[in-house]
């Protein structure tokens, strides 16, 4: 008794033993629950039919659709949309119901689901049934940090697989376009057309406006009227000048006139002659200076005018000095003669500068009142110019924008789209369901599993002490030693003989203690 170890001593090795003896004792049920077990997976695993993935992905760029172009403006064009966004939105479009339903529809519900078209259900349509089996065996998802989808598609017949996935992105990029595109070509052709009308009508007014008024270029104009009015003023200025010498000089021959000596009826045929040649000499600067004139301006300008004016009173001039001339034929003092011979040509110039001036005031008064008129016809110029400049940007932004849309329209026609295929699918040439080595591997493990839950389960409902630990926890009294079983086979008397021993032995020690025993049945 003294070399018995006690209970206790080393738990984690009576688990152990406690673990192993229940295993031990009900090996037979392990074996056939986990042979029935993988026995049963291996056989559903070759009985379900095979079950195809074809797959394709897709590559979605930020085109024009995904571009925001204001109707109106200047406004440059600006994303609608990030890429997160633009992903999620094109996975809706391609799992959209009518879609899904077009390509079963194309394929035909015979083809792809021939039990549901022999047998098909009383509450809901075939079509509808077949769009949400399709839609259960439909993958469609994004692959993360990059525009590109991935689309596969599961069925029992690898040739439906790859035809439904390659149709339903066929149909997708279609109906892409039917998305995105808008019927804007017509509208905008007619805007275009309305916007003509006006900038032709504006062009018109401002055309018959130019030539009503004489209006080329009102700039120019207007310097041409300013650079005339300020010679003009000069001129008036120049004359007024002349005019004031020629007074003070007329006054200051009277006054010498006055005191001179002689006989004022006396004169001489040659002196009055140079009055003539005098004058005749100032007719002939007014001639040269028409001719200068006339190759600056025009036959109806002002200075040209004035300067034929000023011919025509030399002229008259001419004329009464040659009538007096050809009546008179006398002798006098010859500084009286020259005096008055002076007298007379300061009379004249003095007459022909006054003649300037005031037609030099009326010609100033006139380019004035050109010149306003000149501004009141610029502003009227202006808001017709202006009307014009707005119709015809109306017009050009209508024409960039229906040259878009007809652009837009032809690549719709086309079916040109941001959508590019990377992979088209493929006939799968081995299926993704059943995975018959890795079912076999599960139901190993799980047939493991089960066989040793049985086990224990087995030894619970048994309720009978097989271990020291067990009889010591049931039981509430400490076991003092424990005996091993011989495995040599005895009689039946020496085996209850031995049985009965302990037993007798717990009745016998009372309180004192267990002495426990362990048997093995064979």
């Amino acid at each position: 008794m003294e070399n018995v170890p006690l209970i206790g001593q080393n738990n984690q090795t009576g688990s152990m033993r406690d673990f192993l003896s229940v295993l031990f004792r009900y090996k037979l049920t392990v074996v056939i629950v986990l042979v029935a077990i993988v026995i049963t997976v291996t056989l559903i695993s070759f009985l379900l039919p095979p079950v195809y993935e074809a797959k394709s992905t897709i590559l979605v760029k930020f085109g024009r659709e995904y571009i925001n172009r204001p109707e109106v403006g200047d406004s440059r064009p600006l994303m609608s949309l990030n890429q997160e966004e633009v992903i999620n939105s094109e996975i809706q479009i391609l799992t959209n119901h009518d879609l899904i339903a077009k390509v079963i529809t194309t394929i035909t519900i015979a083809k792809i689901y021939p039990e549901l078209a022999k047998q098909p259900p009383s509450k809901m349509a075939p079509l509808e049934t077949a769009v949400l089996e399709f839609e259960k065996k439909l993958t469609v998802e994004g692959v993360r940090k990059s525009n590109v989808i991935r689309i596969s598609f599961r069925h029992e017949d690898p040739q439906i697989s790859a035809m439904a996935v390659n149709l339903l992105v066929e149909m997708y990029r279609e109906k892409h376009l039917q998305v995105f595109s808008e019927p804007r070509s017509s509208f905008l052709e007619s805007q275009l057309v309305s916007y003509e009308h006006k900038l032709k009508s504006a062009e018109d007014k401002l055309e018959v406006f130019k030539q009503k008024n004489r209006l080329f270029s009102i700039d120019e104009q207007r310097t041409l009227l300013l650079n005339q009015r300020m010679e003009l003023d000069n001129s008036l200025k120049s004359s007024q000048n002349s005019f004031d010498e020629l007074q003070k000089k007329f006054s200051y021959l009277k006054n010498q006139m006055k005191s001179a000596t002689g006989e004022r009826a006396l004169y001489t045929q040659t002196e009055r002659d140079k009055i003539i040649v005098e004058a005749k000499s100032k007719l002939l600067n007014l001639q040269l200076n028409e001719l200068e004139l006339l190759k600056k301006y025009k036959e109806g300008n002002r200075l040209v005018i004035n300067n034929r004016k000023e011919i025509s009173l030399v002229q008259g001039f001419l004329k009464e000095q040659e009538h007096d001339i050809g009546d008179k034929v006398k002798s006098g003092s010859p500084v009286y003669q020259s005096l008055e011979i002076e007298l007379i040509k300061t009379e004249a110039e003095l007459n022909a500068q006054q003649a300037k001036a005031a037609k030099l005031k009326q010609q100033i008064v006139q380019v004035d009142g050109e010149i306003q008129a000149l501004d009141l016809r610029g502003k009227e110029m202006q808001n017709l110019n202006r009307e014009k400049i707005i119709s015809e940007k109306n017009y050009l932004t209508y024409a960039d924008r229906f040259e878009e849309a007809r652009i837009s329209d032809d690549l719709d026609r086309m079916k040109l789209s941001n959508i590019s295929v990377i992979q088209p699918a493929s006939v799968p040439a081995k299926p993704v369901k059943p995975r018959k080595l890795l079912n076999i591997a599960l139901g190993i493990i799980f047939g493991a599993v089960s066989g040793v839950g049985s086990a224990f389960l087995s030894a619970y409902a048994a309720q009978t002490l097989t271990t020291p630990e067990s009889a010591e926890f049931h039981l509430g009294v400490p076991v003092l030693t424990s005996i091993a079983h011989n495995n040599e086979l005895e009689s039946d008397s020496k085996q209850k003989d031995r049985l009965s021993y302990p037993i007798c032995q717990i009745d016998n020690l009372g309180k004192q203690g267990l002495t426990s025993f362990e048997t093995s049945v064979e």
